[in-house]
């Protein structure tokens, strides 16, 4: 976090007396984690989202991929953080989901993790992490906890993966499902489209997600799936479903950071809404950075140290005596390669 607070002039000499807490003043420094001023939420669990469920308030999820998402999702009131795959294209560059790697994921499980107190923190299995056999799944999954610090794991999946989810459960690792479009599947779905628009398909999502909970997936998503099929299914589960472009109904909703942010300069989803343009804020903090530097309106002198005119005259006499002061021509000749002019 870069500081904006200006610090009152003092001689070097105090600077030097103080404890080094006290002068603390980088530009990058810790945050002040006390919380003063913000009422306490307690930590969610899996309890108060089927409470939450129960008494028919929506549960909201929210992606995260760093430090600072996780510490924004936790201070301002998501009950879910999701560490979503997602991060593949919109952090790492990557053009499908299915080029992240397992330890690139821990990578950032890690750092969400050191920010995230209170929202149940969830993390997508990397595609390959889980497919070849429930115990691939539970010893990447293992790690993801260990290492990663995440109190539950998402898998996109149906009937294949109730034998997986049930040995994930098994061990202690809460499972939240992912039917409807699985975007780890999207070369062979032949693109992000719509799931369960005809009556066979909307049979295969209701069936997916009522064996993935009988299994012990305490919540699952629905991912663009027809508005009263999602309703449907939230009705038939007693766990509590998320939706992300499967209508209002379901019990919870998600999305991606870039996406709520207005960040992500790619397509645009139907079922996307764009709560802030940080995009455009972040152009201009640029772009007003890079002019003043040009016109060298910053730093002003409020932005920079000072020190004592006795001690500066100190450091004047002393440079000389040992040969510290070279004019502005010696100076340039120098920057030719270091061989002085010739």
């Amino acid at each position: 976090m870069f500081s904006r607070l200006v610090p009152r002039p003092r001689t070097a000499q105090r600077i030097l007396k103080l404890p080094s807490a006290a002068r603390r003043w980088m530009s990058v420094r810790p945050e002040d984690a006390s919380g003063a001023g913000a009422a306490p939420r307690k930590k969610v669990t899996i309890q108060h989202l089927h409470s939450l469920r129960s008494r028919g308030v929506p549960i909201t999820m929210l992606t995260a991929y760093d430090f600072p998402t996780a510490r924004a999702c936790d201070a301002h009131g998501v009950d879910i953080t999701l560490i979503g795959d997602s991060l593949a294209q919109v952090c790492l560059g990557y053009d499908s989901t299915t080029r992240l790697t397992l330890d690139e994921m821990l990578h950032h499980c890690r750092a969400v993790a050191r920010g995230s107190k209170i929202p149940l923190l969830v993390a997508d299995m990397p595609f390959g992490t889980y497919h070849a056999s429930p115990e691939d799944a539970v010893r990447a999954a293992v790690r993801m906890v260990r290492e990663g610090g995440v109190e539950g794991v998402k898998l996109e999946g149906g009937l294949e993966l109730v034998e997986t989810v049930r040995r994930l459960t098994a061990v202690g690792i809460p499972v939240m499902a992912h039917v409807g479009l699985m975007p780890q599947r999207h070369v062979a779905l032949s693109g992000y489209k719509v799931q369960g628009r005809r009556a066979a398909c909307a049979l295969g999502v209701l069936r997916s997600a009522l064996a993935l909970e009988a299994a012990g997936a305490f919540a699952v998503v629905l991912e663009a799936v027809p508005r009263p099929l999602g309703a449907y299914v939230t009705r038939a589960l007693r766990a509590p479903t998320i939706g992300i472009g499967a209508g209002p109904e379901t019990s919870g909703q998600v999305l991606v950071w870039d996406d709520v942010m207005g960040i992500w300069c790619g397509d645009k989803a139907k079922f996307v809404r764009r709560f802030a343009d940080v995009r455009e804020e972040v152009g201009r903090g640029v772009r007003g950075y890079v002019q003043a530097v040009r016109e060298r309106s910053f730093p002003e002198a409020a932005e920079t140290y000072g020190m004592p005119e006795s001690e500066w005259e100190a450091f004047l006499a002393q440079a000389e005596k040992e040969g510290g002061g070279r004019s502005e021509r010696e100076d340039v000749g120098e920057g030719q390669c270091g061989a002085g002019a010739t």
